[in-house]
């Protein structure tokens, strides 16, 4: 539920720290969590320790699906990291929205995480939502639908083919 990319941005690299402790905490709720959003993508593409740009998938946040029964045993999680709950103008009309945040020396980490079951699939390990479902999220759930990640999947998905691992998810367009 972020806000889109600034254009004038997207040709920047990502702060390395910043993807460094955006992954370690993602790693560490994987446990209880499905990853949604620019951290699905990032998963699901190969390595590219080469160069990580703001065009090939959104780290502003980390989106989170939740199994609505594990929701109390993410909170204990939550809570015990050192997250506290942040207001957001969709409280008032979600039930199953919650965004949480955390300050470290390295940055802020904001977790939006939805409450409800999605279909997943293991990449990199970790449970990712499945990339057809998460393709149906943009424009509503995630709002950077130009990522490279995005564009690349849709035109694999139509060809029949899994984006899971496939360079096309980081490749700089020609």
């Amino acid at each position: 539920m972020g806000d889109p990319r600034n254009p004038k941005r997207a040709h920047e690299q990502w702060n390395p720290e910043r993807l460094r402790i955006g992954e370690a905490e993602v790693r560490a709720l994987a446990p209880w969590v499905t990853v949604s959003g620019g951290w699905a993508w990032h998963f699901m593409a190969p390595p590219h320790a080469d160069e990580e740009l703001k065009r090939f998938h959104d780290h502003k946040d980390v989106d989170l699906f939740v199994e609505p029964a594990r929701f109390p045993e993410l909170m204990a999680v939550l809570t015990a990291r050192g997250y506290h709950r942040i207001w957001t103008r969709f409280d008032a009309t979600s039930t199953h929205f919650y965004r949480y945040a955390r300050h470290d020396v390295g940055g802020k980490v904001l977790l939006d995480v939805f409450v409800r079951s999605v279909p997943s699939v293991e990449a990199a390990g970790v449970r990712v939502v499945d990339p057809a479902t998460l393709l149906t999220f943009y424009g509503d759930i995630h709002a950077t639908d130009d990522c490279v990640s995005v564009l690349a999947a849709r035109t694999l998905l139509s060809r029949g083919v899994s984006p899971l691992g496939r360079r096309e998810l980081v490749t700089r367009p020609s």
